[in-house]
C-alpha cells in the first residue's frame, strides 16, 4: 500500500470525525475514543515525543496491554519516523534487557507501575535508557526517578509544542514513505536471544489489506483487543487493520474480565489461539456437567444434531428438510444460547492460529453456527500466509495461499514462501537474515507440510524436529512431535505436552493436567486433593490420562506414516510449564530442548524403565521469589495399537 500508518490515521480522522475508533472499559464502563480524539491525542504526544529527542530512526519501547494511549503512542512514534517496539507486558525485567540494549532504547511508554518497576530495574544493564513515560498514575505519586514522568505531563508539553508550531506534526507525517521501517517485533526466542524483526508500513499494511479483502471486513466490524500487542497477530487485527479498515477495537478492563467483556462487546472479528477456544469450551462443559439430569440430556441431544448437521450447513452443503427443522429447534434452545453465554453472538469471522486446532474443538465451533477458520503465518510474514475460504473451513488445513502469495516446498519438504509482507531484515543480524531470505525472494519458514490435492496447506511440524525413531519394532519410522502433542492437547483434560522420540527406539511424554478440568472432575467424584501436585500425582488421574494417550495411540495405528509414534510411556509433571521459569516462550510454546535439559531425570527415567522417579525442580512467582516443588512421580506405560492398514 502506498500509504503509512499514521496518514491512514488522519483519513479515518477527516472522513468520520466523531466515529468511534477505540473503547477502554474502565471502573465498569466503556469510554469511547473518536478517530478525530485519536488524531489529536496522537499529534500532541508526538509534538511533547519530539521536544523530548526522539529522532527519526530510533526505536521507542512500548510496555503494556491493549491501551488507546498506547496505541496512540505507537502511532505518534511512526509519525516523527521512529519505530516502535511492542514488548510483552508479562516478561520479567531480565527478559526486557537484550531488546532494550540490542534496539539501543533511549525512551519507553509504559502502562502502569509494574512496568515502571521493570524499566527502573533494568536501567543498570541498559544505560541508554532515559526517558520512561506511565499510563496509568496508580501507585506513582512517590516516584522520584530521573527521566520519569507520566503521559499526561508529556501530552500537556506536546500540547503546547503543536500551538506554538501549528504545521510541525503534519510536515513530519508528510516526511515518511511507505518503504520506512514501522516497527519492530521480538520473536519469542525457543533458542537462544530473541530476534527482532523488521517491518515496513508497506509489508504491515498490504497484509492487513489482503486480510482486509479477503473477509470483506469494514468499519462496522468490532474486535476484542485482549492479546498481548507485542505478539505480531494482536498488532495485525487490532492496529493495522483497525486502520486500513476503521472499524471499532474495543479493550477489556483486564485479563480477568475478558469473557465478560466478551460478552457486551459482541464482536464480529475475533482471533484467538487454540488455546482459548480450548478454554471457552472447557468452562462450557464443566457447567454442563454441574447442570441438571434434564438440562444435560437436552444439551447432549442437540449437540448430535449439531456435530452431524452444522458443519454442512457453514459449508452451504445441502441438508434434509427433518436435520434442517431439528438444527433450527437447536439453535432456538441449545446453540443461540451456548453463542450468546460465550460472547460470539456477533461474530461472522473467527480465525485461530498459533498452533494446530483438534478437529472435535474445531467441528464444535462450526456445528453451533461459529464461522470459525484456520490461518498460517509468522511475524516475519506479517501473519497473513494461508487462509481458509469461508467454505472450505477443515481442521487438518491451514487453507489457501493468499493474496499475492506464492508457496513452494524444498525438496526436505520445508515451506518457502514468497510474499508483499516479509520482513526486511532481522535487526543487526545479517547472517539470521540470510540463512531465511534467499537471494530470490524465498522466506525459509522452517515448517514442514505439504499442499494437498485441493489446494490447501497441511503443516507436519517444525522441519528441526521432524526425526527419525531408531531401533526397536518401528526403526526409521517418521517422528513429528507437535503432531503427537497437539492431540494428546485436544483432550479438554490436557493442558501442555511435551514428546520425546528423535532417534530413540520409542515415544515417552510428559503432561501436564488442565487444572480446572481434571479439578471440576475431581470434585464431582468427591476425590479431595491439596492443589496441582496433589491432583497431578492422583491413581485416578493418570486412569484418566492413560485413558486419553491410548486414545491417541488408536487414533496413530491408522495413520501410515505416523504409526511408529505411538506413545509407549508416560508421566504427569508436578507443576505447570511456565515462561516464567523458563520452559515456555512468552506466546505459550513449549521450549522442547530447554526442558528435555531441566527434566533430564525424567527423560531418562521414561526410557529407563523405571516406574517412578524423585525430582526437585525451583520455580519463580509471580512477585520474583524463587521456591521449589517436589514430587515422586508415577511413570506409565501405554498399550500401543498394530498399524492398520489402509483398504485397498
Amino acid at each position: 500500500m502506498q500509504t503509512t500508518f499514521p496518514r491512514l490515521l488522519l483519513e479515518h480522522a477527516r472522513q468520520r470525525p466523531g466515529g468511534p475508533a477505540m473503547r477502554e472499559k474502565e471502573y465498569g464502563i466503556w469510554q469511547t475514543t473518536s478517530w478525530s480524539d485519536m488524531a489529536a491525542l496522537v499529534q500532541s504526544l508526538a509534538c511533547g515525543l519530539h521536544q523530548a529527542g526522539l529522532q527519526r530512526g530510533e526505536h521507542l519501547v512500548v510496555v503494556g496491554a491493549n491501551r488507546p494511549r498506547l496505541y496512540a503512542a505507537m502511532l505518534a512514534a511512526q509519525s516523527l519516523g521512529a519505530i516502535p517496539v511492542p514488548l510483552y507486558q508479562d516478561a520479567v525485567a531480565a527478559e526486557c534487557v537484550f531488546p532494550i540494549t540490542n534496539a539501543e532504547v533511549r525512551f519507553c511508554v509504559v502502562e502502569d507501575q509494574e512496568q515502571v518497576d521493570k524499566m527502573l530495574e533494568v536501567r543498570e544493564q541498559c544505560p541508554a535508557l532515559t526517558h520512561i513515560y506511565y499510563d496509568d498514575p496508580r501507585g506513582l505519586r512517590n516516584y522520584d526517578q530521573p527521566g520519569l514522568q507520566s503521559l499526561d505531563s508529556l501530552l500537556a508539553a506536546g500540547e503546547a509544542f503543536a500551538k506554538a508550531h501549528p504545521g510541525a506534526f503534519q510536515a513530519q507525517v508528510d516526511q515518511g514513505q511507505p518503504d520506512d521501517v514501522a516497527a519492530m517485533f521480538f520473536t519469542s526466542g525457543t533458542t537462544g536471544n530473541p530476534k527482532g524483526v523488521v517491518h515496513s508500513h508497506r509489508t504491515l499494511l498490504d497484509r492487513a489489506a489482503a486480510g482486509t479483502r479477503f473477509d470483506k471486513l469494514g468499519p462496522q466490524d468490532e474486535v476484542l483487543a485482549y492479546m498481548p500487542p507485542a505478539w505480531i497477530g494482536q498488532n495485525i487485527f487490532s492496529y493495522a487493520q483497525w486502520l486500513v479498515t476503521g472499524y471499532v477495537v474495543n479493550c477489556p478492563e483486564s485479563s480477568g474480565t475478558v469473557n465478560i467483556d466478551l460478552k457486551e462487546v459482541g464482536p464480529t472479528y475475533y482471533f484467538a489461539p487454540p488455546r482459548i477456544f480450548e478454554g471457552l469450551l472447557t468452562s462450557v462443559m464443566i457447567r454442563m456437567e454441574d447442570a441438571g439430569a434434564i438440562k444435560r440430556r437436552l444439551f447432549h441431544a442437540f449437540m448430535d444434531v449439531a456435530r452431524r448437521v452444522g458443519p454442512d450447513l457453514m459449508d452451504g452443503k445441502p441438508v434434509g428438510v427433518f436435520d434442517r427443522i431439528a438444527y433450527r429447534l437447536g439453535d432456538w434452545m441449545v446453540y443461540g444460547p451456548l453463542r450468546n453465554s460465550l460472547g460470539f453472538s456477533r461474530v461472522r469471522v473467527a480465525y485461530t492460529a498459533g498452533e494446530a486446532i483438534g478437529p472435535d474443538l474445531f467441528s464444535f465451533y462450526r456445528s453451533i453456527g461459529i464461522n470459525l477458520k484456520q490461518l498460517y503465518g509468522s511475524t516475519e510474514t506479517a501473519v497473513f500466509v494461508c487462509l481458509q475460504p469461508d467454505n472450505e473451513a477443515r481442521a487438518d488445513t491451514v487453507g489457501v495461499p493468499c493474496e499475492g502469495v506464492e508457496i513452494k516446498l524444498s525438496e526436505s519438504g520445508e515451506i518457502l514462501v514468497k510474499s508483499p509482507g516479509l520482513l526486511k531484515a532481522y535487526y543487526k543480524n545479517p547472517q539470521a537474515t540470510a540463512e531465511v531470505l534467499s537471494a530470490d525472494g524465498w522466506y525459509h519458514t522452517s515448517d514442514a507440510g505439504f499442499i494437498d490435492a485441493s489446494g490447501h496447506l497441511k503443516i507436519i511440524d517444525r522441519v528441526k524436529d521432524v526425526g527419525r525413531l531408531m531401533g526397536g519394532a518401528h526403526d526409521g519410522a517418521m517422528f513429528a512431535p507437535k503432531y503427537v502433542e497437539n492431540k494428546l492437547k485436544f483432550f479438554s483434560h490436557i493442558k501442555e505436552v511435551v514428546a520425546f522420540g528423535d532417534k530413540r527406539e520409542k515415544v515417552c511424554v510428559m503432561i501436564n493436567i488442565d487444572f480446572d478440568a481434571v479439578g471440576n472432575w475431581a470434585e464431582r467424584r468427591n476425590l479431595p486433593y491439596a492443589g496441582y501436585t496433589d491432583l497431578a500425582a492422583k491413581p485416578e488421574v493418570y486412569a484418566l490420562i492413560q485413558e486419553c494417550v491410548e486414545k491417541v495411540n488408536a487414533d496413530l495405528a491408522r495413520d501410515e506414516l505416523l504409526a511408529g509414534s505411538q506413545i509407549s510411556r508416560f508421566l504427569v509433571l508436578h507443576k505447570e510449564l511456565d515462561a516464567d521459569d523458563g520452559e515456555l516462550t512468552r506466546t505459550n510454546k513449549v521450549r522442547r530442548g530447554f526442558i528435555g535439559e531441566k527434566y533430564q531425570v525424567l527423560v531418562d527415567a521414561l526410557y529407563g524403565g523405571k516406574s517412578e522417579q524423585y525430582i526437585e525442580t525451583q520455580v519463580k512467582f509471580e512477585d520474583g521469589r524463587t521456591g521449589s516443588v517436589s514430587a515422586t512421580l508415577q511413570i506409565r506405560d501405554a498399550k500401543t495399537f498394530a498399524p492398520v492398514k489402509a483398504a485397498a
